[in-house]
């Protein structure tokens, strides 16, 4: 008896920004395993009966490991439950999507993958900025700031993170970010590089900050909070709603 597994992609974390397919499984699921940022209200069109497991991995907390949650999700479809793994954002960005679509390929467990909207552009959105422009950001690129060990990844393209004419998003990098200004400003980015901070982002606790590459590093030296976050720095960083 096989089950099924949907990856649900839950979106920033508001509930309204879930997508038709997302919630109609959600609905029909007998287990969900969820992200810690995929909790909360979105939970709320789960069924009373359902399984709730949360695998939710956060940095400089205890986590579960990743081959235990894929166990999780073989051994909940081999019952024949109907499984959705519900994850933050879109699935397919930094979110080790594929570490689990092959653990269920290998058990033979049939799944699909619902997209969601990405972070990267419910930040945009909240601060009432494009991601791209014609002439002076025609270019959008996202980087984790997290390596498998929490540290800034050794083998990042400096020179496409300091091109000025794009607009970067960095993901999970809120204690590598002094450290990846050092180097982009070594590589050519200007320390006045407009940046913006988004915390929590389409959540009652959401705060946008405004500064540059360079204040911005310098305040997450001293302090870098408890809140998730994005980073995004470029010429439209700056710009206002």
């Amino acid at each position: 008896m096989t089950g099924f597994v949907s990856f649900v992609s839950s979106g920033p974390g508001d509930p309204e920004l879930l997508t038709l397919k997302a919630v109609d499984r959600l609905k029909l699921a007998d287990a969900v395993l969820f992200d810690d940022l995929s909790s909360g209200p979105i939970l709320s069109h789960v069924r009373a009966d359902a399984d709730l497991v949360g695998v939710g991995k956060r940095a400089g907390r205890p986590s579960p490991k990743q081959h235990h949650v894929s166990r999780l999700l073989v051994d909940y479809a081999s019952t024949g439950a109907r499984v959705v793994r519900l994850k933050s954002g879109d699935a397919g960005i930094f979110g080790r999507l594929e570490e689990e679509t092959t653990a269920l390929t290998e058990a033979g467990i049939p799944f699909e993958i619902i997209p969601g909207v990405p972070s990267a552009c419910a930040a945009a959105a909240a601060a009432g900025i494009p991601l791209t422009r014609r002439l002076t950001a025609r270019r959008v690129q996202f980087v984790t700031g997290h390596d498998v060990d929490g540290k800034l990844p050794i083998d990042l393209d400096l020179k496409a993170l300091a091109d000025p004419m794009a607009t970067t998003v960095v993901f999970m990098g809120k204690r590598t970010f002094p450290k990846l200004v050092d180097a982009l400003t070594k590589a050519g980015l200007p320390a006045d590089t407009p940046a913006l901070l988004a915390e929590a982002v389409s959540t009652p606790n959401q705060t946008l900050s405004r500064s540059t590459v360079s204040a911005l590093a310098n305040q997450l030296r001293d302090d870098v909070g408890k809140q998730a976050a994005l980073i995004l720095y470029g010429p439209l960083a700056d710009d206002h709603a």
